[in-house]
C-alpha cells in the first residue's frame, strides 16, 4: 500500500482543532490547520481526523489520487 496524501484548505479551515486533537502526530494547528508531512502511511486516525473536521478543510487522497476522506 502506498502513502497517503494530506491537505488542508487553508481558506475553508476555522481551527476547531479537532484534527490535532484526533490525530496529533498528523496535524497541528499554526492559525489554521498543516499536517505535519504531507505525506503519510494509511491510517484510520487520519481518515477519523478528515471525517471530523466541521467545514472538511481536509481532504486525504490515496496513492492511486483517489480520495480516501471526507466521504459523501
Amino acid at each position: 500500500m502506498g502513502k497517503w496524501q494530506l491537505q488542508v484548505d487553508g481558506g475553508k479551515c476555522v481551527a476547531s482543532g479537532m484534527c490535532e486533537a484526533i490525530a496529533p502526530d498528523h496535524f497541528r494547528l499554526d492559525g489554521v490547520s498543516q499536517p505535519l508531512d504531507p505525506s503519510v502511511d494509511p491510517a484510520d486516525v487520519v481518515v477519523e481526523a478528515a471525517e471530523s473536521c466541521p467545514v472538511e478543510a481536509i481532504l486525504v487522497r490515496g496513492s492511486d489520487g483517489a480520495v480516501v476522506a471526507p466521504r459523501d
